[in-house]
């Protein structure tokens, strides 16, 4: 645990009392803070009480003694409108921040030759897998490395820094909007589409919000940014003009003057000297697909950022093991591959798995999100068939049309079993029965884990019954 000084005796609110919110309790307290601790939700606040957090109805506090209110990320701070403490606190000119703002005020308090390097990654897609793929590389490495934020552990239940700890850390743009002094040594930025407009308001917002990983950098500093969207561009165009730190650009599709990219299957690092090649994508086979050559791209500019040599950089990329739902291959049986993609949530991902693939056939649905699916016309030619699950059914049926066969199957488990037929049957020479569903999962499921987790155990029932 990392504890939070600056609030020795002081009354901190925390409002939101999941995974997060209860390591922020316990950091807060191990830090000398009085935390006011408090949930909506009546079963939350049980099972807290029964896990001995002790709490108080913040909607009957005394605001004029609270010092800041710490906020789960998935509380509305601006929109649809902001949740009702939000604007308790801003009447009493309390400060609204987050978890990693907490962990950025512990590190600023370290003597400045005891501080840790911080990388940060944000995007709408590809965060997760490149946060553990520059952990993996700087493991390999024999770096003493601390992974988290949106990825895995919470980020004050990570262990304190010692002398050269290099923090890697996932920031969502929900984190990023309760961020308000952390300064990244490295901040990278993959890409940016449409996603979550509704906590947002538009993509102005959105932006913005993702724009703060930028915020307090030094001229020190080093900013990795994909190039391979429109609203990218314009990130990296602002940060060039700036001219105020290392500016890195990457790219999955284009030769670049100076940056990373990747070209076929080929890696390219053009960032000191001229371009040059240095690793075949085709031995990472963990990591398919251009988007995952975007994600290769940033990893390994940042590695270089930290002084790391190629060699050392591409060989432990080739030993990467992959990350869970995302394009997880779960098994194989005779050619049927079983992929589980359950973190696809939008169209955009989805659209990376369906380009990776040919002779899909495509597990679909869920609560759908703003845009539906039918950016994903141009990759219908490489789904064999798609079974169509949850609230989406109905209305991706309507956009696949006739061009693409398909039938709702309501579940998961259904569809799994429709698909596993079809796919042994159809005569294809590799067929990939692929979970990557373009919606959001909960309306039948806990969230995208356990939708992936479900998946997982279907695949392996059928392999091994087969």
């Amino acid at each position: 645990m990392i504890p939070v000084p600056g609030y020795e005796d002081q009354a901190v609110a925390v409002f939101g009392l999941g995974r997060t919110g209860l390591a922020t309790v316990e950091a807060l307290q191990a830090g000398g803070a009085n935390v006011l601790a408090w949930d909506d939700n009546a079963e939350t606040r049980t099972k807290a009480q029964s896990a001995g957090f002790s709490l108080i109805d913040l909607d009957r506090a005394d605001w004029t003694e609270i010092r800041a209110l710490v906020l789960s990320p998935g509380v509305p701070l601006t929109h649809p409108e902001p949740h009702r403490l939000v604007k308790t606190a801003g009447a009493h000119s309390v400060p609204v921040l987050g978890d990693m703002e907490l962990f950025a005020q512990a590190m600023a308090a370290l003597l400045e030759d005891r501080r840790p390097k911080i990388i940060g990654i944000t995007g709408t897609n590809g965060k997760s897998t490149t946060t553990a793929l520059i952990g993996h590389i700087l493991k390999k490495a024999g770096i003493d490395t601390r992974i988290g934020g949106n990825i895995g552990d919470a980020v004050l239940t990570l262990d304190p820094p010692r002398l050269s700890t290099v923090f890697v850390l996932e920031l969502s743009s929900y984190q990023l909007d309760l961020v308000h002094s952390m300064s990244c040594d490295i901040a990278i930025w993959l890409n940016l589409s449409e996603d979550h407009l509704d906590r947002h308001g538009d993509m102005a917002g959105y932006r913005a919000a993702k724009f703060r990983i930028f915020a307090n950098q030094t001229p020190d500093g080093a900013a990795i940014v994909g190039v391979d969207d429109d609203y990218s561009v314009a990130v990296f165009s602002k940060l060039k003009a700036a001219k105020d730190r290392e500016l890195i650009a990457i790219s999955s599709g284009r030769s670049l003057s100076h940056g990373v990219y990747a070209v076929g299957s080929k890696l390219f690092d053009g960032m000191l000297t001229p371009a040059h090649e240095v690793l075949d994508l085709a031995t990472v086979p963990t990591l398919p697909g251009a988007h995952n050559a975007q994600n290769i791209a940033a990893a390994y500019a940042a590695a270089r950022q930290l002084g790391l040599p190629a060699e050392t950089i591409t060989e432990a990329i080739k030993s990467f093991p992959g990350l869970a739902h995302r394009l997880e291959l779960v098994g194989t049986h005779k050619s049927v591959r079983y992929v589980n993609d359950s973190k696809a949530t939008n169209a955009e991902a989805t659209a990376k798995a369906l380009a990776s693939f040919t002779d899909i056939f495509w597990i679909a649905g869920g609560r759908k999100k703003e845009g539906g699916i039918g950016s994903l016309a141009p990759y219908f030619a490489n789904i064999a068939k798609a079974y169509l699950i949850g609230e989406a059914a109905e209305e991706f049926a309507a956009t696949l049309g006739s061009a693409v066969p398909h039938e709702i199957a309501g579940t998961l488990e259904n569809a799994m079993d429709l698909a596993a037929s079809d796919a042994a049957t159809g005569g294809h020479e590799a067929p990939v029965i692929l979970l990557s569903p373009a919606c959001a999962s909960f309306d039948q499921f806990k969230d995208f884990e356990h939708r992936g987790d479900v998946f997982r155990v279907l695949a392996k029932a059928r392999i091994g019954s087969a």
